[in-house]
């Protein structure tokens, strides 16, 4: 049995982080990096590499830089000013430029393929805080502390312990079940997590550039496809590996949702009934004629996975010892581009107040942990919106199609106030040295930044005692 570290001012928790995707290893890096005692737990018994592109801007570029991974992500990604929308004959319908963000966030927008940042995140987690095929089983949440059970009977205590592991997250379940049992779980909590779409998606191994020029651009190529009258979406992006990520959606009705309400893991086993459905749909990559299909040939088959896709932000994040992060409280549509950082939102603030937690008590976690909702939870909520409108905007609905119009035929000025008027959240961390914020537009106020840095500042405690490489 795993014990929780004892700390020498009566403070220091040991976490157990339930979860190895981004949300649980930006994390963990964070804490590695504050010099607070934690475990990683992930039920996948290897590390896979699925997953499409992702999307990071100037939300993250701060964060990136005191991590000193900055450099890292931009060899690993693509800088991205634009995506280009297409008809259901993969035509020019019109382009969404982006590129002003950059002056206005200090960074410029770049997307990176899930298996580049993931691995980014990975190699900096010390391999023995790290532990694979550990499905939790069994979740005591005390006054002592937390005490995990996992399917092959090894088991974890620690003071705190934070699920990271999705949208069907077991730590919440087991929050939930709780609650219900006295009494308390909310009737919006209770409903089960709709599901709105099935995706599919891929990379394409190495491929020519003379076949597919588009990859000699030094920009990312980002095509999104909508067709009016086919259930689907498709995009694809280009990468500084020469590779394509391509990522197809289904968007279900009210019946087609029905049929899908058994939980599709990712996986590409789940994945080859979709992948004859979407093949035929037309890419502008590559030769004249290409379709999904030629990029699915070109793509080792456990590089492709499908789930079915939930969007949805909860009521509770938090109970007794556990607080939940990324999607694990918060689904996002795809379509929005930024679930990613969301996440890491999350776990910069947690990380923030964790740190300055005043003793390992149940009543001082639940304080932290309702600065941590009362600040993270609207922001969701806002993101949520936001990634509706983009998904509305890429739908085969009539109110898709009024979108599509209006964003072909509006002004300069009035897209330009649009872009300055989208959320500033350019979070950091109070235990690292600040970085300079570069955007010309100011980044919104971030409580757990401003409260943690009074803390520390007065403990007295400095930036160099603190864990701080």
């Amino acid at each position: 049995m795993s014990s929780p570290t004892d700390s020498t001012d009566g403070a220091q928790p040991t976490v157990l982080i339930v979860g190895a995707g981004i949300a649980g290893l930006t994390l963990g890096l964070l804490l590695e990096r504050a010099g607070i005692p934690y475990k990683i737990l992930e039920r996948a018994p290897i590390v896979k590499h699925l997953g499409s592109a992702m999307s990071f801007g100037d939300s993250v570029a701060p964060l990136f830089r005191q991590l000193g991974i900055y450099e890292d992500f931009a060899r690993a990604s693509l800088r991205n000013n634009q995506v280009i929308m297409r008809d259901e004959k993969a035509d020019l319908d019109f382009i969404v430029d982006f590129s002003p963000k950059t002056e206005f966030g200090g960074a410029p927008t770049r997307i990176i393929t899930r298996p580049a940042m993931y691995d980014i995140l990975y190699r900096r987690i010390p391999r023995e805080k790290i532990f694979l095929n550990k499905r939790v089983s069994i979740f005591k949440n005390t006054e002592a502390g937390v005490h995990l059970t996992c399917s092959d009977d090894s088991e974890y205590e620690g003071h705190i312990v934070v699920g990271a592991d999705g949208a069907n997250s077991s730590v919440r379940q087991s929050i939930f079940t709780q609650l219900k049992e006295a009494g308390r779980l909310s009737a919006s909590d209770a409903i089960p997590l709709p599901y709105n779409c099935i995706c599919l998606v891929g990379q394409t191994r190495e491929v020519d550039d003379e076949e597919f020029p588009e990859l000699k651009n030094e920009l990312c190529q980002t095509n999104n496809m909508v067709a009016i009258g086919s259930p689907y979406t498709w995009i694809t992006f280009t990468t500084p590996e020469k590779r394509i990520c391509y990522m197809a959606i289904q968007h279900l009705d009210q019946e087609t949702s029905k049929e899908q309400d058994t939980l599709s893991e990712w996986g590409p086993e789940a994945a080859a009934a979709m992948c004859n459905q979407v093949r035929h749909l037309p890419v502008p990559n590559g030769p004249v004629g290409s379709t999904l299909g030629t990029l699915i040939d070109l793509t080792p088959k456990e590089l492709i996975s499908k789930v079915t896709l939930e969007e949805k932000v909860f009521d509770t994040w938090y109970s007794g010892r556990a607080v939940l992060i990324g999607d694990a409280c918060h689904k996002l549509s795809p379509l929005g581009a930024v679930g990613g950082s969301t996440a890491m939102h999350d776990a910069i603030c947690l990380a923030n107040w964790i740190n300055v937690l005043p003793s390992l008590d149940i009543a001082a976690l639940e304080t932290i942990f309702e600065e941590y909702q009362r600040e993270r939870q609207p922001v969701a909520v806002e993101n949520f919106k936001k990634s509706q409108v983009y998904a509305t905007g890429s739908a085969k609905t009539i109110l898709g199609a009024v979108m599509r119009f209006i964003q072909r035929r509006m002004p300069h000025w009035l897209w330009m106030r649009i872009l300055k008027s989208e959320p500033t959240d350019r979070p950091q961390v109070s235990f690292l040295p600040l970085v300079e914020d570069k955007g010309t537009i100011p980044p919104a106020p971030q409580p757990s930044l401003t409260k943690t840095l009074e803390i520390l500042a007065a403990t007295g405690r400095s930036i160099s005692k603190i864990g701080c490489n």
